[in-house]
């Protein structure tokens, strides 16, 4: 093979190998493309009145959804988020929204979404976090806000709401190569004790999710400070109403390889 030929080869594999790695379709949505979905007159008065405090167009940006995925939400609540997600992934998107049985408050708030005509192109699924009957390798994103130390809190009279191991692995079984895990949650301190925490304050500290996806076989990609408070000492239960909403809050995304 002469020095052209082989330069030409050479030039050509590049071109391949960039084509493989650049994804298909159109962009991720950036924070300014979620100004029209926050603005859609059917959200209610009360889902907006949130969205200073919880910044949902920075977090999903950092997320990186694009029109046309299938993502799965990890403990959806009340559907805030769920109401935004459906609409980021649109029409030729899909959402699973998943959370617990025991979590019911979640039934009358889904209800009525979706009686208002809301969450069209989305499935519901109660199950506990380390079971979901979603195909292997089909999810682009797995999304869970404000959710991981649930793997650590027993409710009274249950026998618990899934195995953190399984749970992490369920996660990875879900998403396709390259699809990502986007974790948010309410940080405890350095070393806390992870059941103990989880029970009484409902948070976690942000160590534990790293090891947890890592031992999994998820990749740590990178971290935002978007709804980081240093101003929260991380002793207070979440729900306190002198700093509900305004959490020291980490938010991690994890690639799956291969």
């Amino acid at each position: 093979m002469n020095l052209r030929l082989k330069f030409a080869v050479a030039v050509a594999a590049l071109a391949l190998a960039g084509c493989a790695s650049t994804p298909k379709g159109p962009p991720p949505l950036a924070a300014a493309d979620y100004a029209t979905i926050l603005a859609d007159p059917a959200r209610t008065a009360a889902d907006k009145n949130d969205d200073a405090a919880r910044k949902p167009a920075e977090v999903l940006a950092f997320a990186q959804i694009r029109p046309g995925d299938t993502v799965l939400e990890l403990e959806g609540g009340r559907g805030w988020y769920s109401d935004i997600l459906s609409g980021a992934v649109g029409p030729t998107g899909k959402l699973y929204i998943q959370y617990p049985p025991e979590f019911a408050y979640g039934d009358a708030a889904y209800k009525a979404r979706t009686d208002a005509g809301r969450l069209t192109n989305a499935t519901i699924l109660k199950t506990h976090f380390d079971t979901y009957a979603i195909p292997d390798a089909s999810v682009d994103k797995v999304i869970w806000i404000l959710g991981p130390h649930e793997v650590y809190f027993t409710p009274p009279n249950t026998q618990g709401l899934g195995d953190p191991v399984k749970t992490y692995a369920e996660i990875k079984r879900v998403l396709k190569p390259g699809g990502e895990f986007i974790a948010m949650d309410h940080a405890a301190d350095a070393g806390a004790e992870k059941v103990v925490t989880a029970s009484t304050l409902h948070r976690v500290d942000p160590a534990i999710v790293l090891a947890a996806a890592k031992d999994a076989g998820l990749v740590y990609v990178e971290k935002s400070d978007i709804l980081a408070n240093p101003q929260d000492d991380r002793t207070k239960r979440v729900f306190d109403a002198t700093i509900r909403r305004h959490t020291d809050q980490f938010l991690f995304r994890f690639k799956k390889t291969g």
